[in-house]
């Protein structure tokens, strides 16, 4: 297999898990405090990941990686996450499809600028087509609208979108689930101490959905997906793979059809297809 197809399947699993972050969130987030669901998942994810480097024997970066891995930590580890959780106090997990509909455009243009990639015209015409799917496909839903819900969304897709290119550049030299691993790290004392701080008086009336939900955020969204995504960008090329992301919201969508037993309309199949059609474009011109 080579590295192409290898980073498209990568990545392709990257995603899936991801699908189910803003719901875990959402369910999480109705009795966990924002700050302390963000904090709590990345000293959870971080205690991991100190487990599997000493594991692994893995060693140090060198001391000019350290302010690329506090952009990945700033970026994936506390600025998506918490942004994404405050925003969900204010809007549906539906409504912020819109948003995540503009996150592989995000992280390609930061592809660009960090990345040193420079994709065909013709792909940023895929791309931009794809966005506008998803997001004309959410908006069509009758969403209804928050500009707090809205500005720290559109902050969470930016952070996110610098967040995945530059632990994707970095990848390239010390492996996708290092760089997670040790942004984690590199986070872990201050999240440790946050999480301590704003720790509930009891959990005694935190139900098994919402400690669910932290849990999934905790494990897959944090550290597992970010294993097979950073690897997947950096093999695959970070422009191109990021396209898979516009998959992400009817995955999510799909995810709640089957579980929560929601339906699911004819548009959903039909935008679905426009967006993988949009996707295989984006790709044949990334590189």
């Amino acid at each position: 297999m080579d590295r192409t197809a290898a980073g498209w399947i990568n990545g392709f699993i990257g995603v899936v898990i991801f699908s189910g972050s803003l719901p875990a969130t959402r369910v999480a987030v109705m009795q966990f405090d924002p700050v302390f669901l963000t904090v709590t998942r990345a000293a959870i994810a971080g205690i991991l990941a100190v487990g599997l480097l000493m594991l692994f024997r893995e060693k140090r970066p060198v001391r000019s990686d350290v302010v690329s891995l506090a952009v990945v930590a700033l970026g994936v580890v506390v600025g998506f996450p918490l942004l994404t959780a405050l925003a969900l106090q204010h809007v549906t997990s539906a409504h912020s499809i819109v948003f995540v509909g503009l996150l592989p455009l995000a992280t390609a243009i930061f592809g660009v600028i960090r990345g040193g990639e420079r994709p065909k015209p013709a792909f940023w015409l895929f791309s931009i087509l794809g966005s506008g799917l998803v997001a004309g496909f959410a908006l069509a839903q009758g969403l209804t609208a928050s500009p707090v819900g809205d500005a720290l969304m559109l902050a969470a897709i930016i952070a996110c979108g610098l967040g995945y290119a530059e632990g994707a550049r970095l990848s390239r030299r010390l492996g996708g689930w290092q760089v997670i691993s040790w942004a984690l790290v590199l986070s872990l004392p201050p999240m440790i101490v946050a999480a301590v701080a704003t720790m509930p008086d009891t959990f005694s009336g935190i139900e098994a959905p919402a400690l669910a939900g932290l849990a999934y955020v905790s494990l897959f969204s944090m550290l597992i997906g970010f294993v097979f995504w950073y690897r997947g960008l950096a093999l695959g090329g970070i422009a191109s793979v990021g396209q898979l992301q516009l998959l992400q919201p009817f995955l999510g969508l799909a995810l709640a059809a089957t579980l929560l037993h929601e339906s699911v309309s004819w548009m959903m199949f039909a935008v679905t297809l426009a967006v993988i059609l949009c996707v295989a474009g984006a790709r044949k011109f990334a590189r």
